[in-house]
């Protein structure tokens, strides 16, 4: 019954931590073309918040071993409220940049705590539920954070402090619990040439998987409103590729499991490139048009990262497939730092389609280095179980672990 409550109180955590972090990304974005900032300003928003993301799977784990599970979370919470408070005293986008850092710091931070503790208290025979519940609360919040930004004002008081007081929240269900805190684990080791070693395929294909959703996700409310779209539209517009997502991992997975991952990967940039092109087109169709499309860039974007890093885990040992996790999120951080600001920086110059032509241009170089890299080796003949990987913290790998094997 402890295990029980102690999962309950987790899960909760999680939903209100991501509707509450979750949302700020588009509530910014939103709230930056209404205050008048650039189209560059609000890009640079979108890789603060993966700076920020970095620096706290950084930390985070270091941070836990110092004070411990429950104390870590509070600290990255007040982070994450300070940020969004923050909003509110200044309308300066250099600020809230800063302060996005400080709400990136909060996301990276909770997750790894969340995660630990989770590990810590599963067994082999609650796992499987556990990781189930778990990726249905995570990405139900998520989604639902993109939604709520149809109700919200921008630019507001009241919003930045509704999403303040969801931060605050998530911490009531995880300090309150009466289960013991699970022991501290070490950190993991950061060796991102890991990575590179066991496959440099999948570097490259999380790199690209991080230009394609951290610059949607980022960005895309710039591109909805050139478009035409309102602002209740551009919720719905970017919960699309949220649900897309969502609904592509199971068969992308039965594909990642039956057939050379590396053709897998191939054919679902293939899949993207043609994505892009639909979504491009699509903004004259009307509103239909455009979700719809919004849905289909979502079913062939969103995977990427999961298998690449079931095809890296394909060449890794068992000892290394910790750190070789926390390997490909420092090269999807990389990527999601420099990409939003890239992007928005190509549609200020070229207009929105050059947002989709940029990730279009990252799954064509993709393409191409798959195609090569097929040539310099075979595909391993034992391979990992695909498992839908969230890209949340340095420690996932640990949660991750039996999952790939079968244990």
């Amino acid at each position: 019954m402890r295990t029980i409550i102690s999962f309950a109180a987790l899960f909760l955590s999680v939903i209100l931590l991501q509707l509450s972090t979750g949302g700020v990304g588009p509530l910014d974005a939103i709230s930056g073309l209404t205050l008048g900032f650039s189209t560059e300003q609000i890009g640079l928003l979108g890789s603060a918040h993966f700076l920020g993301f970095f620096a706290g799977c950084w930390w985070a784990p270091r941070l836990m071993g110092s004070i411990g599970h429950s104390r870590a979370f509070a600290v990255c919470t007040a982070l994450g409220a300070m940020g969004l408070i923050g909003h509110t005293l200044t309308e300066n986008p250099y600020a809230w940049a800063a302060l996005r850092i400080a709400s990136g710091t909060c996301v990276a931070g909770c997750y790894t705590v969340i995660e630990a503790w989770l590990n810590a208290k599963v067994t082999n025979e609650t796992r499987g539920r556990a990781m189930g519940t778990y990726r249905l609360a995570d990405m139900g919040a998520s989604l639902s954070a993109q939604l709520i930004i149809a109700v919200l004002p921008p630019a507001s008081y009241v919003s930045y402090n509704l999403l303040a007081i969801l931060c605050c929240a998530s911490l009531l269900p995880l300090t309150l619990t009466r289960a013991s805190q699970p022991e501290t684990p070490e950190a993991p080791r950061l060796r991102p040439k890991l990575a590179w070693h066991c496959s440099p395929l999948a570097v490259a294909g999380v790199i690209v998987s991080a230009i394609s959703s951290a610059s949607f996700r980022m960005v895309g409310p710039v591109y909805g409103q050139e478009v035409g779209l309102g602002v209740d539209q551009i919720a719905f517009f970017l919960a699309a590729f949220v649900l897309g997502g969502a609904l592509a991992q199971y068969p992308v997975g039965w594909l990642a499991d039956k057939y050379d991952r590396r053709w897998v990967l191939i054919w679902m940039s293939i899949a993207a490139v043609v994505s892009c092109s639909i979504t491009m087109a699509a903004s004259g169709t009307g509103t239909v048009g455009v979700m719809l499309a919004a849905g289909l860039f979502g079913i062939t974007t969103f995977p990427i990262f999961s298998i690449s890093s079931a095809h890296a885990n394909d060449f890794a040992t068992t000892e290394q497939r910790v750190e070789l996790s926390a390997a490909l999120m420092f090269w999807y951080a990389l990527g999601a730092i420099a990409s939003p600001y890239v992007s928005s920086t190509l549609i200020e110059q070229f207009g929105p389609g050059a947002l989709f032509a940029f990730v279009a241009l990252g799954h064509a170089v993709l393409i191409v280095f798959g195609l090569a890299r097929m040539r310099s080796r075979p595909t391993p003949e034992e391979r990992t179980n695909y498992v839908y990987a969230p890209r949340t913290s340095f420690t996932i790998g640990r949660l991750l672990k039996r999952s790939r094997e079968g244990r």
